[in-house]
């Protein structure tokens, strides 16, 4: 079709003539409206950036003779971090005559490796790079699926929290109607006249 044809097909139809295909033989082009077409490619754009997930490595730093409290408290750092679907390096620290028996910090990456099992694999093997030894955890769970998880654990304990609010209030409404339905049912006892007034004196 000639481009002259092209146009005033365009401007019958009230759209707007769009190459598409600058570099195909011939060129390839298309009746649309522009500004409704870059509208919906930006929103498309947006969604698609609204459903990347950015990795994310965690670090945590351990020492190679670290106590069981404080194991127990980085663990659990190491174990949110894989909850959330971030990734974790574990960092162990070397000082003085520690730098000869790695092994220590082989053991420990290990024990950490087996604990956090169930929500994370080893991606890289324990490395030593100098005084530090490093490993990478993976979790198990890409970052949307955790994400979505903990999302929905929030609505879940939002919705206990909001159920048992409104079971209290009942409960208290329910009390309070029992309680003035039982004072307004019990008769008031009658006042005595008192044996010690004066006779003549009447009420």
């Amino acid at each position: 079709m000639r481009i002259e044809d092209a146009l005033r097909l365009a401007a019958e139809s009230d759209l707007d003539l769009v190459e598409v295909a600058p570099t195909a033989r011939p060129p390839v082009c298309r009746l649309m409206d522009y500004g409704k077409f870059k509208y919906e490619a930006a929103q498309k754009a947006r969604e698609s950036r609204r459903n990347q997930t950015n990795t994310v490595i965690k670090e945590m730093k351990l020492r190679p003779k670290i106590d069981g409290h404080d194991y127990a408290t980085k663990k659990g750092h190491v174990v949110r971090f894989l909850k959330a679907g971030d990734k974790v390096k574990i960092t162990i620290m070397f000082r003085g005559r520690e730098q000869h028996r790695p092994e220590l910090g082989y053991r420990l990456l290990e024990r950490l490796a087996e604990d956090v099992a169930d929500l994370g694999v080893v991606e890289a093997r324990p490395r030593q790079d100098g005084r530090n030894m490093t490993m990478v955890i993976a979790p198990l769970k890409k970052k949307s699926e955790a994400q979505a998880e903990v999302k929905a654990e929030k609505a879940k304990a939002t919705a206990e929290k909001t159920a048992e609010r409104e079971a209290n209030e009942a409960a208290d409404k329910a009390h309070r109607e029992a309680a003035n339905a039982n004072q307004t049912a019990t008769p008031k006892k009658p006042r005595r006249r008192s044996e010690n007034l004066d006779p003549d004196m009447e009420a």
